[in-house]
């Protein structure tokens, strides 16, 4: 970590004497390695070791952004002299700019515990891959495999500015996967499972991953279309994430800033039932989205973004912070060659007390969402419009499979009707329980 210091302390130096009046540097070095079996015969076995650098750098009010994998000296000179003399043509922006550092950390890298140790051999990975493989075969009904795949991957992260903001950390991930099908001719029908975790021991048992994958495909079979109309739908936890995200697309302050959000005129008010309330985490111990600090520097704050049904927040960096008059949120997030944007670290819904089973007993027909087709979402008005399949719902219970359907709707019907299951599980970025949305369009039969 010293060496990096120093290294990007000079390259921050080096820029200044170029003449920026600011600039930051990040620093990605990472460690990938992925493989996937078919039928039990390995099909990829891939590993990627990289290090990138991004240096951004300010003149006045205008900025730049430039990235290499070469850090010899005399190409880090080229890379600053590039940056800077891009930054002179480039137009000017008044809500550029670094933000001074927070006062102090929140929670230490260490306290986040988001670097493990553990790095298994190629050969190790590739068992587990064919354990999660065989274990969705042997499910009776499954016909064939589209692959079982394992893989790791180690990133330290390193950023520093000229305001005298330095911060490192590590972040791993292990994630296993099974991906099968059922039956067979025009008839097959597809699913998967997943699981990733920061520390290999939280990893789900490849054999189980296998087992859920291999019973929901078989629980496909044979399907039909439902009618049209106007039904309740229930939405399965790996697919009703989907709805919070476009949540957070909602509030996402760049997009408000634009004008190009159907939340920005919708602070402060009421859009949830007041039961619904939704949270960015940031200091979640072993969270995937975990961040100690966000790529401007500053320590990201854990928010609200809807309290009892209110909108309360938005996800902010410093440039749409600076627009909207406000203070960043510290959820800045940025790739080593492209500028910050706002983004949540680890979004979530919080869990009623009701089960699924609960949330849908006095449905006497509905249907039952685990999977969506295809993307026609407008986040200018709200309009809403997937392919999805999934099942029926008949008397409370879960019935026959369908699909080749399309829910219609506008997502602020939908959240203000949005109510939630107690099932929730920390499985992604943005994580949701069992959600149910009262009268949505079916087009079907």
């Amino acid at each position: 970590m010293t060496d990096k210091r120093v290294f990007l302390q000079k390259l921050l130096q080096e820029a200044k004497h170029f003449g920026a009046t600011d600039a930051d540097a990040l620093m990605v070095s990472s460690t990938a390695v992925s493989v996937q079996v078919r039928n039990a015969h390995p099909e990829e076995l891939e590993r990627s070791e990289t290090n990138i650098i991004g240096l951004r750098v300010f003149k006045d009010k205008r900025s730049a952004t430039i990235s290499t994998t070469d850090f010899d000296k005399k190409n880090i000179t080229r890379l600053v002299e590039k940056a800077n003399s891009m930054a002179k043509i480039l137009p000017e922006d008044p809500y550029t700019g670094l933000p001074y550092p927070s006062a102090k950390p929140i929670v230490s890298p260490e306290q986040l515990d988001l670097y493990d140790p553990t790095e298994h051999p190629t050969s190790t990975m590739l068992e587990w891959a064919k354990e999660a493989e065989s274990a969705a075969l042997s499910v009776k009904g499954v016909s064939n495999s589209v692959g079982g795949s394992y893989a790791f991957c180690k990133k330290e992260i390193t950023l520093a500015n000229s305001k005298d903001f330095f911060g490192s950390y590590t972040h791993t991930n292990h994630s296993i996967s099974a991906c099968v099908l059922a039956g067979s001719g025009v008839d097959m029908q597809r699913d998967y499972d997943y699981h990733s975790a920061i520390y290999f021991e939280d990893l789900e048992n490849p054999s189980e991953i296998g087992k859920n994958a291999g019973e929901r495909a078989v629980a496909k079979l044979n399907p039909t279309k439902p009618k049209t109309g106007v039904f309740p739908v229930i939405f399965h936890p790996r697919v009703a994430r989907s709805l919070i995200e476009h949540l957070a697309n909602g509030v996402n302050g760049s997009s408000v800033t634009k004008g190009s959000s159907f939340l920005q005129d919708s602070m402060g008010k009421v859009i949830f039932p007041p039961s619904i309330t939704v949270i960015d985490q940031p200091y979640k111990a072993r969270g995937l989205g975990s961040i100690p600090f966000d790529s401007e520097g500053l320590f990201p704050e854990t928010i609200n973004l809807i309290k009892q049904g209110k909108l309360v927040n938005w996800l902010l960096d410093f440039r749409s912070a600076k627009q909207l008059g406000l203070n960043s949120n510290g959820h800045a997030s940025r790739g080593v060659s492209s500028a910050p944007f706002p983004s949540p670290t680890n979004l979530y819904v919080m869990p009623s007390t009701h089960t699924p089973e609960e949330l849908m007993q006095d449905i006497k027909e509905g249907i039952y969402v685990t999977e969506l087709i295809g993307s026609s979402v407008n986040m200018l008005t709200g309009d809403y419009s997937r392919g999805a399949s999934g099942f029926k719902i008949r008397n409370g219970t879960i019935a026959e499979p369908i699909v080749e359907f399309t829910l219609a709707s506008n997502l602020i019907d939908m959240f203000s009707k949005l109510h939630v299951a107690n099932d929730l599980e920390f499985r992604y970025h943005v994580n949701s329980p069992t959600i149910r949305i009262d009268d949505m369009s079916i087009a079907g039969d």
